[in-house]
């Protein structure tokens, strides 16, 4: 075991490990609460995927749950739920993760299941088991995606922002035609590939001993052999505008009219992206923003809107705005409105009210998820997979405080721009008989 890094200097307290076969381990003592929080990062998400084989990172995220050598079937929700824990997982783009927050008596129980199911899962991986997620995962497709009104939308503009051969251009979900093609084979080889110590990150933060934590680590973690069969993923990066807007009508069965546009942004992790942060506050967040303001106070052309940020650290990052429209009123006129506001934000900038109030939320939400252990061990992780420092946490507020009015203008004029971006309208007609028929 190496030294432990020494902690950081204000802010959250950080240490570090690494084991013999890889495994990078950050600590992080707090007593405040007698709780423990457990959070295990991979290095793989979609973008590690191929073509023909998508959807594989998200089965996964299942698959952990379905056993390993020595916890079957639902024996790990049992075990953390019987000793009052929480425990859930999530694939992303970028990554997959696995987290516990759990009593600090049971933390020892959490270490040691995400150990086994990290060593043995292989052990326990059969056709049952892989047909019974497979249905899972599709189930949860129809339900999220395909019989939901605009429940495609993401899918279908992810698809139009990234190229065909981009390894953003397809979402964690996966086509259901590659889920049925999946085989045991093909998970097997993608579990030896990316589920070993080398390729993951665990963050233990709460009320510990972190000389006893580290130990219990080793324990259980120490003996789980590396793997070296890992390829980095195809390189994600693309021009910083489009160079022109992309454009898909889509005719179905949803309530209102809808505009939706993805803008191609900076990446995670640089200043420019949380300038670009704060832009779309000011412009698309909450009710006070400029975008609802226009919309749905003054013009009454929506009945929401708002614009989100997708970081992405191995892509452009998108900016999403998201429009649903009032009574008749049409997509033509939204969108003239919605380039209004972005032009006359790009020559104008932020208000020093504005920007002000800007920062005040993201900083607000950026504490309020620092503000559990579980919270903070989900941001050591994602600094020390994405970025390479865990320790990058503790300026995260500082940075986007220092983001000035003019940086927030240049990033809006340079990006919010109608020739770097997909667009999506949806225009509702009504269900066929087949289609009802299929629904039900």
């Amino acid at each position: 075991m190496a030294n432990p890094a020494p902690a950081s200097t204000g802010g959250i307290a950080i240490t570090e490990h690494r084991l013999a076969n890889g495994l990078r381990v950050v600590l992080s003592e707090d007593h405040l609460t007698p709780v423990a929080a457990v959070c295990l990062w991979y290095d793989v998400g979609s973008r590690h995927e191929v073509k023909g084989r998508t959807g594989l990172a998200h089965l996964f995220e299942h698959l952990m749950f379905q056993g390993s050598a020595n916890v079957s079937n639902n024996g790990h929700f049992e075990l953390v739920q019987g000793a009052g824990g929480s425990l859930n997982g999530t694939t992303s783009f970028e990554r997959t993760n696995y987290f516990e927050t759990m009593p600090t008596h049971q933390l020892e129980l959490a270490l040691w299941l995400e150990a086994d199911r990290m060593g043995s899962l292989l052990a326990a991986l059969d056709e049952a088991s892989m047909e019974n997620q497979r249905d899972v995962v599709k189930n949860e497709r129809r339900q999220r995606y395909d019989n939901v009104p605009y429940g495609t939308a993401f899918e279908k503009l992810t698809a139009l922002s990234y190229p065909e051969d981009h390894p953003y251009h397809h979402t964690p979900i996966g086509s259901m035609a590659d889920l049925d093609a999946a085989t045991l084979e093909d998970a097997r080889a993608f579990f030896s590939t990316y589920y070993a110590p080398n390729n993951a990150v665990l963050s233990v933060v709460g009320d510990i001993d972190p000389e006893q934590a580290i130990a219990w680590v080793e324990k259980y973690f120490g003996s789980i052999p590396a793997h070296d069969g890992k390829q980095p993923p195809r390189d994600g990066s693309l021009p910083e505008v489009v160079g022109r807007e992309v454009r898909e009508l889509v005719e179905e069965d949803v309530p209102s009219r809808a505009l939706m546009s993805a803008y191609r942004l900076p990446h995670d992790g640089t200043r420019e992206a949380d300038a670009a942060d704060l832009a779309l506050t000011v412009l698309g967040s909450g009710e006070s923003s400029r975008i609802y303001n226009r919309l749905v106070r003054r013009d009454r052309t929506a009945i929401s809107a708002g614009f989100g940020l997708l970081r992405l650290a191995g892509a452009p990052s998108l900016g999403w705005l998201d429009v649903k429209a009032a009574g008749d009123a049409t997509i033509a006129q939204i969108e003239l409105a919605v380039d209004e506001e972005l032009a006359r934000f790009a020559a104008e900038g932020p208000s020093a009210e504005e920007l002000e109030r800007a920062q005040a939320q993201v900083e607000r939400e950026w504490l309020d998820r620092l503000t559990t252990v579980a919270g903070r061990a989900d941001e050591l992780c994602r600094f020390a997979v994405l970025f390479g420092d865990p320790k990058l946490v503790n300026g995260a507020v500082a940075r986007v405080l220092d983001v000035t009015a003019e940086e927030v203008r240049a990033v809006a004029a340079a990006r919010l721009r109608p020739d770097n971006r997909a667009v999506l309208v949806y225009e509702p007609v009504a269900a066929s008989t087949d289609d009802e028929e299929e629904a039900a």
